[in-house]
Order: C-alpha cells, then sequence, then structure tokens
C-alpha cells in the first residue's frame, strides 16, 4: 500500500485580499511518486490563514474512502490549532480561552469533520525554504489566487 501525502499551502495578495489555496497530493512507495493529484482555489476577499485551512480541508475531503495520510502544511495556525487548540475550543463551545469566538469557526469545524473520516499524521515544514513539494503547493496557492486578482496588480 503506497503512503499518502498532501502538501498544502495558502496564499494571499493583502490580508485579506485575494488568496487562492493549492495542494499536491502524491502517492509515494518509499521515495517513489507513482500517482499525482493537485488541487487549487481561491477567492476574492479572503486572508492567508483562511486560505492555509482551505487547502488542508481540500486535501481531506478529495479523498473518497478513510485513508492514513500525512499532511504538510508550512501554516503553524493549521498545524497547532488542528493538533492542539481545536480540543480546547470545541469542550468550550468554540471559544477560545479567553471567551472569545474562534476565527474561522465554520472552517475549524469542517476541517475536524474531514479529519475524523482519516487517520492523519499533522507535519510542519518551514515555507519558502526550498522544499520542493511546499514549493509547488506554494505555486498552486497562487494560481488559485490568480482570477481573483484584479488587472495589472
Amino acid at each position: 500500500m503506497p503512503d499518502l501525502y498532501a502538501y498544502t499551502d495558502g496564499a494571499c495578495s493583502g490580508n485579506p485580499g485575494p488568496g487562492g489555496w493549492g495542494v499536491l497530493m502524491q502517492a509515494k512507495e518509499g521515495e517513489r511518486v507513482i500517482k499525482e493529484r493537485t488541487l487549487s482555489g481561491g477567492e476574492a476577499n479572503t486572508t492567508n490563514n483562511r486560505m492555509e485551512l482551505l487547502a488542508a480541508i481540500h486535501a481531506l475531503e478529495t479523498l473518497s474512502r478513510p485513508s492514513s495520510v500525512t499532511i504538510v502544511t508550512d501554516s503553524a495556525y493549521v498545524k497547532n490549532g488542528v493538533t492542539g487548540w481545536i480540543h480546547g475550543w470545541k469542550r468550550n463551545g468554540w471559544k477560545t480561552s479567553n471567551k472569545k469566538p474562534v476565527k474561522n469557526v465554520e472552517l475549524w469545524q469542517r476541517l475536524d469533520d474531514a479529519q475524523a473520516r482519516h487517520d492523519v499524521t499533522w507535519q510542519w515544514v518551514k515555507g519558502h525554504a526550498g522544499h520542493p513539494e511546499n514549493e509547488r503547493a506554494d505555486e498552486l496557492a497562487r494560481e488559485g489566487m490568480k482570477p481573483f486578482k484584479l488587472s495589472g496588480r
């Protein structure tokens, strides 16, 4: 059985502003990629954090059956949120430790539902540091943003 990886990234031009998300999905046997798929999309007025979340959500939602997958993200917000903070938010009725509503709550809930179907390992990598798959995910995010950017910007 091949190992499944999803490299995710979000991009935003201005924050908020037009944004995009990208996913590079790979099935690997050892170091050899045996199957690859890309996903991308965007929104006209969004934030970088929302795009990072949507990349991870789309990676998980695109899997047609329960799978064991490693999500590789350069977003500490996503990694820390989904592996740590989310447990307290759920206990507190989707409120932060200082009783404020969780930002992007509908995306966090969607991510929580999406990951519940799978065996997910979350891995953080430093962004823009020459990691080839992360760089490709960044390119896909920028592609996803293109239709929403004003011409000439």
